[in-house]
């Protein structure tokens, strides 16, 4: 857990925050989808951008935890045999 002058920051509130972010969207697309036909082109282009924000985000998550694994590896493998 990283921690600055009112700001905490834990894996675990990384992955709630991105949920809720997902389950918004989620939401978004089922309205507009409900209303197909009252739908315009500015809406599809919001909700694309939106999803394509989520996506970064999630990659972004998936390598930082890649980077986690990795320096988890790299501490195995240097610790000395006792």
């Amino acid at each position: 857990m990283s921690t600055l002058p009112g700001v905490t920051l834990s894996f675990q509130s990384l992955i709630s925050a991105y949920k809720r972010i997902q389950d918004q969207l989620v939401k978004q697309v089922r309205a507009l989808a409900s209303k197909m036909s009252q739908a315009n082109p500015g809406s599809f282009i919001l909700l694309q951008f939106q999803m394509s924000q989520v996506t970064q985000m999630g990659e972004s998550i998936s390598n930082l935890i890649s980077q986690v694994n990795s320096v988890i590896n790299s501490a195995i493998r240097n610790q000395k045999v006792q």
